[in-house]
């Protein structure tokens, strides 16, 4: 690559000052507004095996390709054409999704009773989780959106206004890298739900066992930086710094989070999350960190690479935010988690006999039975057969969105921070992360509640008790294969979505690769908007086709 393209190719990703973030919404809108389709295409039409794999690829992933290209100036029209088939659909009537499922139902306190029966007071509350179809889906829009982005802005195709700002600003590259952080927090949480005791284990264990987990990525960011340097690729080193990449910052943030384990027995996870973003903020308003970073020169390895080093404290809280939600949408019920850590933070005012998910409400707070002695159990309860509240955990999400979007209203009204900036992972830019994420997650929720209604994922009450109601557990266990068959694989998340995310970190190394390799072979900077769609489709039915053929396995557990 010579020296002049090289010069052109970093000047022409550089300077940016981002668009605004009511466009970045209406060009996300593209992905919730694919969904929409999909969902009315799988309920009105008969399926099509032979097909699927296009008919998804076209469904879901070119809608994304266009909204950052073609139509990104016209978001809303990109949606007025997905959302009008998606309406027509409706009026034809729904198709059979097969065998219905029993709806016997018990009270929860009988069920309760009977939990306690089965379980061990003395054992922990082990749950199993389930796949949570919304969370899919979630996650693998955001991953495919990453995806094209890091190829699609070295065309001119894409608008200058969607690629990463310089300093301050927003993006839909901007937030593709706080997303990717986020969503990696709600996974995270899955170890936590289904043994809130995990946190009280040892530390030295833990940390050896996310080391060895992480440190795969931690050599990946290695060998990215000197392949970057050998080959003279391209480079914005206001980004993360001289050597310092994504890669890392992925690697360590997880280190960090187990370091705060023995905190979050006392503190609510979201606490600590604003409580390290406000410090954050004050660290670069106060103690010069924001002047550090944007004026200091690059004399040694902590100047060379500030942004990545200073931006890590951002990034964990981002992190610890996405952890937090992950507690709510993962666990049977917004208030498990919560329950699970005052009995480890009290367990003196522990209860003798045990909760469970089914019991898990306010209408059962006041609930409380003579048990006799339990009769021995192994640890596992009837928990891991409870199905999930996601009509409760949508309310508390949409909570949650609405206290996001204020503070980032209030926060740009006072100009705390000087504005939204990336590079410095301030108080508004977290703020705006966790807005979008938990907003857009919600909206994949209420989607799959809407499209895929169920009496196994909301919540019923008695008419005449008023107490809540649940299925019984012989009933859950008896219907388990049936549940499978009606949704489909994976749950009601689309077959792609699901092998997306099955291996989405292998995916994104792909995705690097490839970019790479591409920049390298054609003049993107140059190519003509109809070359650059080809380019751009071709690359994204190839990452879709890898993923399906792998659908069927995990390559490698992170």
């Amino acid at each position: 690559m010579s020296d002049d393209y090289k010069a052109s190719k970093e000047a022409f990703v550089s300077g940016m000052t981002g668009s605004s973030i009511g466009h970045i919404n209406l060009v996300s809108s593209a992905a919730l507004a694919s969904i929409a389709l999909h969902s009315a295409v799988r309920t009105r039409l008969p399926p099509t095996r032979p097909l699927q794999f296009t008919g998804e690829v076209l469904l879901l992933v070119a809608p994304l390709i266009a909204s950052v290209t073609i139509f990104a100036n016209a978001p809303a029209l990109l949606s007025f054409f997905l959302l009008l088939p998606t309406a027509l659909l409706l009026l034809l009537p729904r198709r059979e999704s097969g065998t219905p499922l029993p709806s016997t139902l018990t009270h929860s306190r009988a069920s309760s009773r009977d939990a306690s029966v089965q379980g061990s007071s003395n054992a922990p509350a082990v749950i199993s989780i389930p796949p949570l179809p919304a969370l899919t889906t979630y996650r693998s829009h955001m991953l495919l959106l990453t995806f094209i982005c890091i190829l699609a802005v070295d065309f001119p195709v894409f608008p200058r206004p969607l690629a990463k700002c310089e300093t301050f600003g927003v993006s839909i590259m901007d937030l593709g890298v706080g997303s990717f952080v986020f969503s990696q927090g709600v996974v995270s949480a899955i170890p936590l739900v289904k043994n809130p005791a995990h946190l009280t284990e040892p530390l030295l264990p833990k940390l050896s066992s996310v080391f060895r987990k992480c440190s795969p990525i931690l050599l990946l960011g290695l060998l990215r930086t000197i392949s970057v340097k050998g080959t003279e690729y391209p480079e914005h080193v206001t980004e993360y710094g001289v050597y310092w990449n994504f890669f890392i910052t992925l690697a360590l943030i997880p280190i960090l989070q187990v370091l705060l384990h023995p905190v979050m027995i006392h503190l609510p996870i979201s606490l600590l999350g604003v409580i390290i973003a406000i410090s954050h903020q004050l660290a670069l308003s106060m103690g010069g960190l924001q002047a550090f970073v944007l004026e200091a020169p690059r004399v040694g390895f902590i100047s060379a690479n500030k942004e990545g080093i200073v931006s890590l404290t951002g990034y964990l809280a981002i992190h610890l935010l996405g952890l937090s939600t992950g507690t709510l949408v993962l666990a049977p019920t917004p208030s498990y988690f919560r329950r699970r850590l005052q009995q480890l933070a009290h367990p003196r005012l522990t209860p003798s006999r045990p909760r469970t998910p089914s019991s898990d409400s306010d209408s059962d707070d006041g609930a409380s039975s003579p048990s006799s002695a339990p009769a021995p159990a192994p640890a596992l309860s009837l928990a891991h057969e409870q199905r999930r509240e996601n009509d409760k955990t949508a309310t508390e999400l949409c909570s949650y969105a609405v206290l996001w979007w204020v503070l980032l209203g209030g926060l740009k009204l006072f100009g705390a921070g000087g504005g939204v900036s990336r590079r410095l992972v301030n108080l508004q830019y977290i703020a705006w992360v966790a807005a979008y994420n938990v907003t857009f997650l919600l909206g994949y929720l209420v989607l799959d509640l809407v499209f895929f209604p169920s009496p196994l994922s909301t919540s019923i009450y008695s008419p005449t008790s008023k107490l809540k109601v649940h299925p019984d557990p012989d009933t859950l266990k008896a219907t388990r294969h049936l549940r499978g068959r009606e949704l489909g694989a994976g749950g009601s998340a689309p077959a792609l979505l699901d092998a997306v995310n099955k291996n989405g970190l292998v995916l994104f190394l792909l995705a690097n690769v490839a970019t790479g390799l591409i920049n390298l072979s054609l003049p993107t900077m140059y190519m003509s908007d109809a070359s650059a769609m080809l380019v751009l489709s071709l690359y994204g039915f190839g990452l879709s086709a890898v993923a399906w053929s792998c659908r069927h396995r995990r390559l490698w557990r992170f």
